[in-house]
């Protein structure tokens, strides 16, 4: 049984799911494949590019803009870098390795500034984010995991998952004595297996 659409029925669109490793996986297929005029076109954020678009189809219909402003992100940081990095954990894990020889994390003032205009904003912050991403590039340290990043803002809005509390509570928790120890000589070379 099949009912016949009239001209004047509402035309129902499905909605596409999004997949936020498939966008990574595509955004580290371009530096593996040294793509770097579309890694370049991507950090080009005031006129959506081809390549925007294309991160746009990974987001669905309901965060397809999302999607593009994390390409974005993957794109400023692997500016140069000739192997891609899948990232580590959460922003607040990834602004723990924020800093210098005087201190890391909550021991550096900048990186504790940094977090803090993250997690006090409403809306998805996503100039402090780029400045996040930017800091860890200077200090040679990997990105947080652009899959859970994404991941993330997609619940950014929603009160249950609580996204800048969790990430507040990540960056000060206290290291482990085996994790300290790791985490002062790990670059972002060493995680980009």
């Amino acid at each position: 049984m099949t009912e016949d659409l009239r001209p004047d029925d509402p035309v129902v669109r499905p909605s596409f799911p999004h997949d936020s490793a498939a966008l990574t996986n595509w955004l580290t297929t371009l530096v593996r494949n040294r793509e770097y005029g579309t890694l370049a076109d991507l950090r080009r954020a005031r006129n959506p590019t081809n390549a925007h678009i294309r991160a746009g189809w990974y987001g669905g219909d309901d965060h397809r803009e999302l999607f593009e402003r994390v390409a974005f992100l993957f794109a400023v940081y692997h500016q140069g870098r000739p192997v891609p990095s899948y990232g580590h954990g959460s922003v607040g894990v990834a602004a723990r390795r924020i800093g210098d020889g005087t201190g890391r994390g909550p021991d550096n003032p900048g990186a504790q500034r940094l977090l803090d205009r993250v997690v006090a904003s409403r809306r998805i912050p996503w100039r402090h984010l780029q400045h996040t991403i930017t800091r860890l590039r200077a200090c040679e340290q990997y990105p947080p995991s652009w899959t859970q990043l994404t991941d993330d803002l997609i619940r950014w809005h929603d009160r249950k998952a609580r996204i800048a509390y969790r990430w507040s509570v990540e960056f000060h928790t206290p290291a482990t004595r085996g994790g300290a120890a790791q985490s002062k000589q790990t670059t972002w070379k060493d995680a980009t297996t």
